[in-house]
């Protein structure tokens, strides 16, 4: 079904519009898309990639609404105006799990992917380039395809797509790499098993694609289902579309990889609150960059991995004052967002939220390699609840500009759900990042 905007003003009295406001000195523009399901967090999860894409004429963005039902949404870049689509497919929304996963091809085809948590593959395409209505589901390769979870899309710079999925349960999980020719339209299994656990551990990875169509891969290792098994920050890279993977020094990896001959870019103890499926992502070099967050010491704060000069350097952040508890299983209720990092010129950025700072959406950044002091700045003035940080990568690797799929919700522990009436999806946008 088709809703424009003067249905949506006549139902639900939503105005779309734009605000304008000023958030610690930085110029903040915000549009409304529409009412989404806010009962969990399966909206704004980190690991959705994405959650919001574009191509040099029009945004496209995805979402649950209250009913469950998919929701796509499409503007011309520089517009406020959303052209809604409600889909006709839904996901189970009870599991936060089941993330959107969307990505445009180079023809201009919207691929989406959802509904996942040890589950059948959902994937469906536009039917025509740059259009919201979908086609029917479709398999990809017909392979490892009745047991997926944690679906990522992510962007080629020639137009081809890559396709990222865990395929079988946690601990005993395959990581599989498909890929997509743009040219032949095809879907091709490169990886049935990157990574293995042996039977006795599960990776939790994320991903980079640099200009030169490379993929930079990070992982963190969990023993067992409870979170606080999870340990050390694992690299590859791959410079043939995930065929071949080698480790930083340039050797080649044996497949599948496996703990005893994995590249340990950090090593870091279990039950240090090391966090699960965070960001990664290059600098101007093609130099890989990890976020998470662990504890030393007494606090749990934000870090960053990262490799040069030919071997690995971390930051560690100083702004947060308090620690928690990180363990057990099921989708968490945690104080802090896993953090989202962008880097450019010189200049780490991290976005995030933090109880500390009442759930607004922050972002802090530092010259990295000096020892110069993190510098942090609201980009809300309201809560964001439980919200986690999904961004337009392709808007930020054109224009260096920063688009935040932002939802207010609220997650309550091991899969919990709260009694949340459905909350705006907005697009916050940050034309210009601070450099002081």
């Amino acid at each position: 079904m088709l809703i424009n905007s003067n249905d949506l003003k006549r139902l639900l009295g939503l105005l779309i519009v734009i605000f304008l406001c000023s958030c610690s000195g930085i110029k903040i523009r915000t549009s409304e898309v529409g009412p989404g399901w806010a009962k969990n967090s399966v909206n704004t999860v980190i690991f959705r990639q994405s959650a919001i894409t574009s191509d040099q004429q029009y945004q496209f963005t995805a979402y649950y609404d209250n009913d469950s039902y998919l929701v796509l949404a499409r503007r011309e870049v520089g517009s406020s105006k959303w052209k809604i689509q409600k889909t006709q497919y839904q996901g189970n929304t009870k599991d936060a799990h089941n993330a959107i996963s969307i990505a445009l091809d180079g023809e201009g085809f919207l691929h989406v992917s959802w509904d996942h948590h040890d589950s059948n593959l959902k994937y469906a395409v536009s039917k025509q380039p740059l259009s919201l209505k979908l086609g029917e589901m479709q398999s990809m390769t017909g392979k490892q395809e009745s047991k997926v979870s944690y679906p990522q899309f992510y962007n080629f710079p020639d137009g081809d797509l890559l396709f990222m999925y865990r395929s079988g349960q946690s601990g005993k999980g395959s990581l599989v790499l498909n890929h997509f020719n743009n040219e032949t339209r095809k879907w091709k299994q490169i990886q049935n098993n990157l990574i293995d656990g042996e039977g006795e551990r599960n990776a939790y990875w994320q991903a980079s694609v640099d200009k030169k169509n490379r993929i930079h891969l990070s992982w963190t290792w969990r023993e067992t289902w409870d979170v606080s098994t999870n340990h050390d920050i694992a690299y590859a890279v791959s410079s043939d579309k995930g065929k071949i993977w080698k480790k930083s020094s340039g050797e080649t990896y044996t497949l599948p990889i496996n703990q005893s001959s994995a590249e340990i870019a950090w090593e870091i103890p279990q039950k240090q609150n090391l966090i699960n499926q965070t960001s990664m992502t290059v600098n101007d070099k093609g130099l890989p960059f990890i976020s998470s967050y662990w504890e030393e010491g007494d606090q749990t704060q934000f870090q960053i991995v990262y490799f040069q000069d030919g071997k690995w350097k971390k930051e560690i952040t100083d702004f947060r004052n308090s620690t928690f508890d990180l363990g057990g299983g099921g989708t968490k209720s945690i104080p802090i967002s896993r953090p989202e990092i962008l880097v450019t010129g010189g200049i780490i950025y991290l976005v995030y939220r933090d109880a500390e700072r009442n759930n607004r959406i922050s972002l802090a950044y530092k010259k990295y390699g000096l020892t110069t002091d993190w510098k942090v700045k609201n980009l809300t003035s309201y809560s964001v609840g439980q919200w986690e940080p999904n961004y337009d990568r392709r808007v930020f690797k054109s224009n260096k500009e920063l688009h935040l799929f932002v939802q207010n919700v609220k997650q309550e522990d091991a899969e919990g759900l709260s009694d949340t009436e459905p909350t705006m999806i907005k697009i916050v946008e940050l034309t210009k990042l601070p450099i002081k």
